[in-house]
């Protein structure tokens, strides 16, 4: 892994690279991803596309509790505390890349813009891309700029908003049931009281 990361350091520049937790992380400018992703592919040998997902950087470093786990492995306590939001842009895509050859895995991340989160699709290099992508699409309203096929493809059709976006309401936008009488499914407000889920139990 030294090898490649001097590798990277060489070519992308050192302040690209982050080496935590035993994982090779590249971050590239949203607009050199094409270039950059063929790079990696042609010349460091990444010849496959592992995964590749959005990322929801909204209150990233903020908890309103503190999860603290006991010494006996029992119950856990947890404490009322506050945060300060630690990252400046809100989405990235993350690629998550393997070289068979070299046995090399590479995690490479472009950060997009918030008003308009748009970024080059990649399948064109990697076709295993193309589900991943839309997948994006759907759950963080990420746009992929040229992708064949960009529509939703976990969600319904007329699905309303991004439900992997961390300012989603847990408890969705609408619920839905099937109507006897109409035969059909109805979408109806939802009807259940929103809820926390970190429980707010302070044990000894």
């Amino acid at each position: 892994m030294q090898d490649l990361k001097e590798q990277l350091i060489e070519e992308f520049g050192e302040g690209n690279i982050i080496d935590a937790f035993g994982e090779l992380t590249l971050t590239v400018d949203v607009s050199d991803i094409i270039k950059s992703c063929l790079k990696l592919r042609d010349t460091f040998l990444f010849d496959t596309l592992v995964d590749l997902c959005g990322v929801d950087y909204l209150t990233y470093g903020q908890s309103d509790w503190d999860a603290n786990a006991s010494s006996s492995g029992f119950g856990r306590g947890r404490e009322a505390c506050g945060g300060e939001d630690r990252h400046e842009k809100r989405f990235a895509v993350a690629y998550h890349l393997l070289s068979v050859n070299k046995n090399y895995r590479l995690r490479v991340k472009a950060f997009v813009d918030e008003a308009q989160p748009m970024i080059e699709t990649v399948t064109g290099i990697w076709a295993a891309a193309d589900w991943y992508e839309r997948e994006a699409f759907d759950l963080f309203g990420i746009l992929f700029e040229n992708h064949t096929d960009l529509r939703r493809i976990l969600t319904d059709y007329g699905f309303v908003g991004h439900p992997l976006r961390k300012d989603f309401p847990m408890i969705g936008e609408v619920e839905m049931r099937y109507d006897e009488e109409l035969g059909r499914v109805v979408y109806e407000p939802v009807s259940i009281e929103p809820n926390v889920n970190v429980p707010k139990v302070i044990r000894e």
